[in-house]
C-alpha cells in the first residue's frame, strides 16, 4: 500500500510539471503571421530602407507557405529593389535569373526578360543583352556600317580609319564642329580621341565600367538621348512649314518686327524679304512649341497620369 501511494504521488508531480511546461510553453509570444512579415517588409520600403525590406522578404519566402505566383512576385519585388533603388545590377540579376528558372510560367515572366536584358546593359554585357533580346523577341540588331577611308591611327588591335575620325567629328555640335576642318585641326581632334580611348581602356581595366555611378549616370545620358531623339521625330512630323505660312505669320506680328529706337518707340516696318529667315526661325519655334505640348499632353492622357499639385511641397 506505502509503494502503491508513493507511485501515485510521483505520477501526480509529473503531470503538474507537464501541465506547467504546457502553461509556459503556451504563454511564449507566438510568431508573427505571414501577412505580417509582408506588411513590416512593405513599410520598410516606403520608408526607403531597401537592404532591410529585402532580408524580411526573404524571411516570407524561407519561412511561410506561398503558391509559385506570389513567390514570384516576392523575388520580382527583391530584383526591383536592387534594380531601381540600390542600382546593384548583379543581385538584380541573379533575382531574375531565380524566377526564370524556378517558376518559368509566372505571369512575371515577359516583365523579367526585360528588365534582364536592361541588367546586362547595365553591367556592361551589351553582348550578352543582345543574346537575351533574341531568345526574347527573335530580333537580331543590325550590323554597325564599316566606315571607309586609310587607317589614320592604330590602338593595339584595333584600327581608326578617316571614315570614322570623319564620324566622330560629324557628331559634334555645329559650333564645335566648325573648329575642326582643316587637317591640323582633324589631327588635333584625332589625337585628343585617341588618348580619350586610351584613358577609357584604363578605367576598363580598373572596373569602372561596373561601378554603380558609373552604370547609373551613363544609363541616364542613354534615356536623355532617347527621349531627345524620339521628340525631335514626333515633333519633325508635325512641324511642317510653307511659304505661305510665313508670309501670314509676318502679317499676323508685324508690331513684333518694327524697328524701335532707344527710347522704345516703334517706327519701321522692314520687308518680309529683309526678315524671312527671322520670321521663319520664329515661327518654326513657336511650332515647335505647340506640337511638344501637344505630344506632351498626349502621353499623359494615354498612360492616366494623375499629378496632385497640392501636394507638392
Amino acid at each position: 500500500m506505502k509503494s502503491f501511494t508513493k507511485t501515485s504521488k510521483k505520477m501526480i508531480w509529473m503531470l503538474v510539471l507537464l501541465t506547467a511546461f504546457a502553461a509556459c510553453r503556451d504563454s511564449r509570444p507566438s510568431s508573427p503571421s505571414g501577412e505580417k512579415v509582408r506588411e513590416y517588409a512593405n513599410e520598410l520600403f516606403n520608408r526607403n530602407l531597401h537592404t532591410q525590406a529585402v532580408d524580411q522578404y526573404r524571411v516570407y519566402l524561407e519561412k511561410y507557405a506561398a503558391n509559385n505566383e506570389e513567390k514570384a512576385g516576392i523575388l520580382y519585388r527583391i530584383s526591383d529593389i536592387y534594380f531601381e533603388r540600390l542600382h546593384d545590377y548583379e543581385n538584380a540579376l541573379a533575382e531574375l535569373l531565380k524566377i526564370k528558372t524556378f517558376f518559368p510560367e509566372s505571369k512575371t515572366i515577359p516583365e523579367v526578360k526585360k528588365k534582364i536584358i536592361a541588367c546586362l546593359e547595365r553591367l556592361g554585357r551589351p553582348e550578352d543583352a543582345s543574346q537575351a533580346l533574341r531568345e526574347t523577341a527573335d530580333l537580331v540588331p543590325a550590323e554597325r556600317e564599316n566606315r571607309p577611308g586609310n587607317v589614320v591611327a592604330v590602338i593595339g588591335n584595333r584600327t581608326i580609319t578617316q571614315g570614322d575620325l570623319d564620324f566622330e567629328i560629324s557628331q559634334l555640335p555645329p559650333e564645335v564642329r566648325s573648329q575642326f576642318q582643316n587637317k591640323e585641326q582633324k589631327l588635333a581632334f584625332l589625337k585628343r580621341f585617341v588618348a580619350t580611348e586610351l584613358i577609357y581602356d584604363s578605367a576598363k581595366r580598373e572596373g569602372l565600367d561596373k561601378d554603380k555611378d558609373v552604370l547609373e549616370n551613363t544609363f541616364q545620358a542613354k534615356k536623355t538621348f532617347m527621349v531627345q531623339k524620339l521628340l525631335q521625330q514626333k515633333i519633325m512630323e508635325k512641324v511642317r512649314i510653307e511659304e505661305q505660312d510665313i508670309e501670314l505669320y509676318y502679317k499676323a506680328n508685324q508690331d513684333r518686327y518694327r524697328e524701335k529706337d532707344k527710347a522704345g518707340r516703334t517706327g519701321r516696318l522692314p520687308p518680309l524679304s529683309e526678315i524671312q529667315e527671322r520670321v521663319a526661325r520664329d515661327l518654326f519655334q513657336e511650332r515647335q512649341q505647340k506640337a511638344y505640348t501637344e505630344l506632351l499632353e498626349f502621353y499623359l492622357r494615354s498612360e492616366d497620369v494623375k499629378i496632385f499639385d497640392d501636394l507638392v511641397k
